[in-house]
Parts: C-alpha cells; structure tokens; sequence
C-alpha cells in the first residue's frame, strides 16, 4: 500500500519494506516525536514537531497527533502506544502513578486507552512515584520507559540528565526500585537569565577549564548548595573567571551539587543517621558507575564530571526510548496482530 504524503519533520529509514507494527509516540512538554516501528521494534520513519503538550492550543490533542501521523493511523492498522507528559495532569488524559518498586509488567497493566476517530486506539504509559526517606515524593513521566529500553543489570544506577535530571535506581529484571530528581538545567536556565549571576556573564564560548573546576567548586559544597552557587558571582567579580567563562562554571557548580547530593543521599540511606552525618567526600565510594541516558552533549558533560567525583560512566543506547516503548507494547499484548487485519 503506498503511503500517504508526509507531513513536515518526517524522515524515511526503511519504509515500506518492512510491515509496520507499532506507532510509538514519545511526547514530551516540548516536543512530539513519533516513530513508526516494524518487526523487533525496526524504526521504519521518524516524525517530530514542537507539537509537546504545552503547545498544544485549546486541549487539541488529537488534532495535533493527526497532523503528524494521521497518515500512519489511516495507511497502517497497528495500536500506538505513548509515554512522558501526554499522561500527566496538563496533558491528553491524565493517567496515574504507580509505586515503586515497580516493573515493566506493572505498568503495561496500567495502560490507558483513547479511542481515536477512525478506530485507531492510544495507549497511554502511567508515571511513576517513590518516596524518599523523609517521606516526600518524586514523580516521573517517560524516563522509565527510557530505562527499560536501555537493558541496564539488576543493581545499576542511571542518570538521566536534562532539565530536570533523573536518578535511578534499578533492582532484578529492570525493576525500578527508587529514584531522584534534580532540577539542575531549569536551576541553570533561570540564574543564568533572571539572577544577579547571569549579570557578569558572557556567553557562546566554552571553556571546558572553568567547567571542571565549577565541578569541584559543586562537589565540595553541596552541603551548602545556594552558598557555592554565589562563588559564580564572586569569581566574576575577583577576577578568578573571565566573563567568558562564567558559564561553564556555573554549570559545573550545579551539576557538582547534583552528583555530590545524589551520591551522598545513596549512601546516607544505607547508614544510621548519625554516621550519615560524619560522612564527607568519602560518601561517593559506594557509588562506583553510572549509566548515563539522553542528549549526547549532556552525556559527554556529565562524563566529565563523574570522573572528576571518581564515578566511572558508562553510555546507554541511543535509541533507548523507542526500544522501551516497543517492549511496553510487547509486554501489554498490542502487538498480536499488528501490522495485520486487526487493531490493538
């Protein structure tokens, strides 16, 4: 069956010399990515838009869906299957969040369906929530999809890092146990822009130098984050930092504080709280590798920092996100039959 014409954004891999199976929708705040997978998860073509949830006019979910792959809904009967911010409150439908622990299983029970005009049908991935040891919550939306995709060893800790940075923790078969998050690049985004910090900078050199030492700057004062957050200003002013690279050093503070207290609080959770409260620099012996998830510049920056708090970093697979959606729709029953007569 030819296809129908596509819609900007989109780009051919194999289409159509193999059947479709899976429409794979990663649909973030920002962004709407769309893959069209075929057998063991063959990305067939890629679509993207600035159609993310927030852009979304009036609630027009579906019309914003059509006008990326309404062709595919029409051309191939095959379910499509969602992850990330499409399931939370702001998004399509607001879908709930499991406890972890919790597996992949557990959420390809939870599913929710959309019935779309023409009889295709979206599957919508629910987050998921923990608690940490004061009992507050965290929440993710798409990042455990990611995981999964990733095939990361039982007792494996991942870093997803962006925005708001995800820490991992993984038990047997790809079981989620816990994880943390850290609003590290939205910190970076809003003092770089709208504090004092960002009045001295100058921007669009790197200076990989000043990088790693706003590293070590972060490493040591985690403890006292908004206090070494201000040696951004102060190594301005006293001359330590050109305008220049500011920057670079204020990204390496942020993200020092980020590893210093994700590491410290792995390893003051499996103390007594008054040993936890002797521990220093030594804390981040117990963590000795990280996998690193996402954009390959963030990977390449976090790389650096970890191997100067002495964490070895390893890389997951950069096609992570469509491969944990294909194994979500496997695990759910929506791929019997796909690419066939019927509609999951």
């Amino acid at each position: 069956m030819p296809a129908s014409p596509k819609p900007p954004g989109s780009s051919d891999a194999l289409l159509p010399e193999l059947p479709p199976c899976l429409i794979a929708l990663d649909w973030g705040t920002s962004n709407l990515r769309a893959s069209l997978l075929g057998p063991s998860g063959a990305v067939l073509e890629t679509r993207a838009s600035a159609g993310g949830v927030m852009a979304v006019p009036e609630r027009g979910f579906e019309a914003a869906l059509m006008a990326l792959v309404g062709d595919w809904c029409s051309d191939y009967r095959v379910p499509l299957v969602a992850s990330g911010m499409v399931g939370s409150r702001q998004g399509w439908r607001e879908t709930p969040y499991l406890d972890c622990p919790a597996t992949l299983l557990d959420v390809a029970a939870q599913l929710t369906r959309v019935d779309l005009a023409g009889g295709a049908v979206l599957h919508i991935a629910p987050g998921l929530r923990c608690r940490d040891s004061h009992g507050h919550f965290d929440v993710m939306r798409g990042e455990e999809t990611q995981l999964w995709g990733a095939g990361l060893a039982a007792g494996g800790l991942c870093l997803l890092p962006g925005t708001h940075a995800k820490w991992a923790w993984l038990g047997e078969g790809g079981r989620i146990d816990r994880f943390a998050t850290y609003m590290t690049g939205e910190l970076y985004g809003v003092l770089t822009q709208h504090s004092i910090l960002g009045r001295l900078m100058q921007f669009g050199q790197a200076r990989p130098l000043a990088f790693e030492q706003g590293v070590r700057r972060g490493l040591a004062g985690f403890a006292e984050a908004t206090h070494a957050l201000f040696a951004a200003r102060t190594a301005g002013l006293m001359g330590q930092q050109e305008a220049e690279a500011l920057p670079d050093y204020l990204s390496g503070i942020l993200i020092g504080v980020e590893i210093g207290s994700a590491t410290r609080a792995r390893s003051a959770a499996e103390v007594p709280p008054v040993a936890a409260m002797a521990r220093r620099a030594e804390d981040r012996a117990g963590v000795r590798s990280v996998t690193l998830l996402g954009d390959a510049a963030l990977v390449r920056r976090y790389s650096i920092a970890l191997g100067i708090a002495g964490i070895r970093a390893a890389t997951a697979p950069a096609d992570a996100t469509t491969r944990g959606q294909w194994r979500l729709a496997e695990a759910a029953g929506l791929l019997v039959g796909a690419g066939a007569a019927g509609q999951a």
